[in-house]
């Protein structure tokens, strides 16, 4: 192992995220994920580990390799697909790394409307619910919803009296049977609704349900009984506990309204805000934080004042120190924002107390003593006080608890964009570090000519030579070296 590889190892975090391995050339050989980034990549280079022939051929072949941290495993899971089929490792070839996980599909444009398992997350109007790393997670949530809610489960376009006439489900599985209108159609749209809440999290008491019954089991001595239930509590958990629901409905203007106005009674606001903003704190490749800075204009999402930042003052992982700094850069006396973007009425910090106390004590320092600030903690989804108070806990189906998460939702979302724009350039622009003879004050001129590696390696060996102030032979193989890319 090298030097460098120790170095990086000892960088790596216990948390969620994925790692890109590279070789000499700095060509990226395989993607992949962790629930624990340092025991994972570890794992690859434990002195005696006995790896299968095509796992020690890609380890003897990584040179270095670089990580991002995620907040859950969800998260990790989307990322690295997006990343393989970006670039087509080919490791991730020859293990099959690169498989597709199930995800939940809601039609809600069929007239009938029912749930399907999915390996594909299409941009098509429906809903989605993950994908997950768990295929039995999907199919238990999928059984669950369809028995308790009466959704049909046949894959009839238009289901008749002659589908029923070859199908059970209403005897056996409980379903509506809306093909013998044994329910009008607003009715069991009705039904398919509810279930899509109870899935985005929004009906917390029906897990509630499930968790009684397999007490009530266990204490009459069915065990067996209680276990489906226990696997099936736990499938829902899981389920319901994603925040990477795919086109779910846009939030309505009277619903964000109440939702305000419960939120202002909970913090004790004098009224509901008009103006919300989030800030959110992002690791990249473990080195690098960026944070992003979302806006809700009476509730609802405001796209026009949303706002990136490169995290300046310092380097590494230390999330409370980025969030001062967000503060200062947005509300402080030398900040550009003052005058474009409207001030807020209350400023949700992503995270728990230490975020929120590094937030506050930023608005002092600056002297801004009137936007009221609270932190949004994702493990309880509880918001967080630094006044005295306890934290508050709001019911999942509240209103005023939907503005908070789709607009801590929102936050991390537009920084996990941002992430792939700088982890994409970064990954771009490395492979000029790798040419012997080109140094930074080279690579910045290549860059500022051409704009872009992908530039440059369209260019022709002339233009590259005269652009970098290098030799013919150096311009040659940069031109080699980026056209093998």
């Amino acid at each position: 192992m090298t030097d460098l590889l120790r170095e990086r190892l000892k960088s790596l975090p216990n948390r969620p995220g994925c790692y890109i391995m590279r070789d000499r050339q700095g060509v990226i050989i395989y993607i992949g994920k962790a629930k624990n980034l340092k025991k994972r990549v570890s794992s690859y280079f434990r002195p005696g580990a006995r790896h299968p022939p095509k796992v020690r051929s890609m380890v003897s072949t990584v040179y270095d390799f670089e990580f991002m941290t995620v907040k859950n495993e969800a998260e990790a899971l989307l990322t690295e697909a997006s990343l393989i089929k970006r670039h087509k490792p080919r490791f991730n070839i020859l293990m099959r790394d690169d498989k597709r996980y199930l995800a939940l599909k809601a039609e809600t444009d069929a007239a009938w409307p029912r749930f399907e398992c999915v390996r594909i997350v299409r941009d098509d109007g429906a809903r989605y619910f993950g994908p997950f790393p768990s295929s039995p997670v999907v199919r238990a949530a999928k059984d669950f919803v369809e028995k308790r809610y009466g959704i049909r489960e046949c894959d009839a376009i238009a289901p008749d009296a002659e589908t029923h006439r070859h199908c059970m489900a209403d005897v056996i599985r409980t379903c509506s049977a809306p093909c013998i209108a044994r329910v009008t159609q607003e009715e069991y749209k009705a039904r398919f609704e509810e279930a899509c809440e109870f899935l985005e999290g929004r009906r917390p008491a029906v897990i509630a349900e499930v968790l009684e019954k397999m007490r009530e089991a266990s204490e009459k001595g069915d065990f067996e009984a209680a276990a489906r239930l226990r696997d099936t509590a736990f499938a829902l958990k899981e389920i319901t506990k994603s925040h990477f629901v795919r086109k779910s409905p846009e939030m309505r203007r009277e619903d964000a309204q109440r939702g305000l106005a419960e939120l202002a009674k909970a913090i004790g606001l004098a009224k509901p805000p008009r103006i919300i903003e989030c800030a959110d704190i992002s690791n990249l490749f473990g080195t690098h934080n960026v944070a992003s800075l979302v806006v809700a204009r009476d509730g609802l999402p405001d796209r026009r004042f949303y706002r990136h930042f490169k995290i300046k003052s310092f380097e590494g992982a230390d999330d409370p120190r980025a969030m001062a700094e967000v503060v200062r850069r947005r509300y402080g006396p030398e900040s550009t924002l003052l005058e474009t973007s409207p001030r807020a009425d209350l400023f949700i910090c992503d995270g728990g107390i230490t975020q929120l106390r590094a937030a506050r004590e930023a608005f002092a320092e600056i002297g801004v003593t009137d936007i009221p600030t609270v932190g949004l903690a994702e493990r309880q989804e509880e918001i967080v006080l630094d006044d005295g108070r306890e934290n508050l806990l709001l019911p999942r189906d509240s209103e005023a608890l939907f503005v908070c998460t789709r607009l801590r939702d929102e936050a991390h979302r537009f920084a996990i964009t941002y992430h792939r724009s700088l982890r994409e350039k970064a990954i771009r622009e490395s492979v000029l570090d790798e040419i012997p003879g080109i140094g930074e004050a080279k690579k910045a001129r290549l860059l500022k000519e051409f704009r872009s590696v992908r530039t440059i390696a369209k260019a022709s060996v002339e233009d590259i030579r005269r652009a970098a102030g290098v030799s013919l032979q150096v311009a040659e193989e940069i031109s080699r070296r980026l056209a093998a890319r």
